[in-house]
């Protein structure tokens, strides 16, 4: 019996079930949903036979740490992880960015940048298009700006931790701040990060404006964690409060009036403080502040299948308002062109013909016609002649006039994967046999916007789904799941 071997995107797919089965069996239905809008954008002539939404979706819910340097970052990870892992100090700190995922195995793995830039599973597949974009050439450097770190600590199991370098907007190139606004956007919790051996905030004014007044705004402005580090460095004066007022004070001129500051250190980093009085206060706070970044550390599991669905619901959408719109407008334009270059063509034909006939020549070419004489087959040949010829002039057209279309589309799109997706799927729909006068991109008919629709209501019911394991509007008792406890992605 034969069996007809899986496509690399059908292996991918088939990992990411065996993962969310463990995990998050809801989730199942959301890559079979994944499946049904790759199996539409392929009748369109979007994606490839390799192409698929599930890749564009980083399964692993992140966890990103930004700050100015010197505030304690790495201090923090290893101490989070229970495992020294980055390297520390005033001269020791990382110049990229450091993803960590989980290892089984009990020593660290430090690979370079291509090993992200080249793999779908990781968030940061195909970057090196996205640093191009800002800083032409800079993407082939990309082992200047991105390491991966492996660490056997259980904390990374179904997590990735990406530690930044020190942020300095002063000093930053265009390719670190677009990488920087690629990671909070990709990140489901960001702690942002101050020193508060440096309360003088104000100096720090473009550091603040990347850091906070460009997230603010955000529709998930929640999910950033401000986080005074090193704040034991008060206790000598107990001036903590003063601190933190002074840091609160700098984010309400950026227009951070809500939130607050988590106040920590690291024992292992500490300062002595002699008066037990104030170093129980600093420690008793530490330890319940450290708590709610730990809940907040472990909901990002949670967070992460939401996320998920909406990027399915969001797939969907996209396909049905944007992409077949879109297509719509191209083809449009293209049978606008076809259409005014056809009828110009047929215009000077029939100018030359009459000029023919003004000047005599048509006297001429009718010596050089077959006669009656000559019998049918000959005019048929004549006649078979002139139809290939304005055949060929035609289709010409149609080939020029798609040309200048995605010449066009070139110019107006920044976007490089889906300037790609949309001239394959334009060139798919401009093929020879396809009429100028279809209204509709290939593909495009009830049966697909039904395969959309139903996938919209699979993914509304996945929604209703994760509500109901951890809420019931009835006030039943609900089962508990592992989505906290989620493990590692397979190889």
């Amino acid at each position: 019996m034969l069996f007809r071997k899986k496509s690399p995107l059908e292996k991918h797919l088939h990992s990411l079930e065996s993962h969310l089965q463990q995990e998050n069996p809801v989730l199942l239905t959301i890559i079979q949903g994944f499946r049904e809008i790759d199996q539409v954008a392929r009748r369109l002539g979007f994606f490839n036979q390799d192409e698929s939404y599930a890749k564009h979706v980083p399964w692993w819910p992140i966890i990103s740490l930004l700050g100015t340097y010197s505030s304690g970052k790495s201090t923090f990870l290893n101490d989070f992880l229970e495992y020294k892992l980055q390297n520390t100090g005033n001269q020791a700190v990382d110049d990229k960015f450091t993803v960590i995922c989980f290892s089984k195995g009990n020593t660290v793995h430090t690979l370079p940048g291509l090993s992200l830039d080249a793999d779908p599973r990781f968030p940061f597949y195909k970057i090196s298009h996205e640093i191009d974009e800002v800083a032409a050439g800079e993407g082939r450097r990309i082992d200047a700006y991105l390491q991966l770190k492996t660490c056997p600590s259980e904390k990374l199991r179904g997590r990735i931790f990406i530690d930044s370098p020190g942020f300095d907007a002063d000093e930053q190139r265009t390719a670190v701040l677009r990488l920087t606004k690629y990671i909070i956007d990709l990140s489901d919790l960001v702690l942002v990060f101050f020193d508060a051996r440096h309360p003088e905030s104000g100096t720090m004014q473009d550091t603040l404006q990347h850091l906070v007044q460009d997230t603010i705004h955000r529709p998930d402005a929640n999910k950033f964690l401000y986080i005074l580090n090193q704040i034991d460095t008060t206790a000598r004066e107990d001036n903590a409060e003063d601190v933190v007022a002074s840091w609160q004070r700098a984010l309400a001129q950026k227009g951070l009036t809500a939130g607050r500051f988590y106040r920590i250190f690291s024992p292992s980093a500490a300062v002595t403080i002699e008066d037990p009085h104030v170093r129980n206060r600093y420690e008793t706070k530490r330890e319940t502040e450290m708590a709610d970044i730990d809940v907040r550390v472990r909901q990002v599991g949670l967070e992460r299948a939401y996320r998920i669905v909406g990027a399915l619901e969001q797939a969907a959408k996209d396909l049905q308002e944007q992409v077949v719109p879109k297509l719509r407008t191209l083809l449009r334009a293209w049978r606008t062109r076809v259409l005014w270059t056809d009828g110009l063509l047929l215009a000077v034909i029939a100018v030359l013909v009459g000029v023919g006939i003004w000047i005599g020549a048509w006297d001429m070419l009718g010596s050089l016609l077959p006669t009656p004489n000559q019998g049918p087959w000959v005019w048929g040949i004549g006649l078979l002649l002139v139809l290939l010829l304005l055949g060929y002039l035609h289709f010409s057209i149609r080939r020029y006039a798609a040309a200048q279309v995605i010449a066009k589309l070139r110019r107006e799109m920044k976007d490089v994967e889906s300037l790609e997706n949309y001239i394959r799927a334009f060139i798919h729909n401009t093929r020879f046999y396809r009429s100028i006068f279809h209204t509709e991109p290939v593909g495009w008919n009830q049966q697909t916007r039904d395969l959309i629709m139903k996938v919209l209501g699979d993914a509304g019911s996945s929604v209703q789904k994760l509500n109901d394991t951890f809420t019931d509007p009835s006030g039943k008792e609900t089962r508990t799941t592992s989505i906290e406890n989620s493990q590692a992605l397979p190889a």
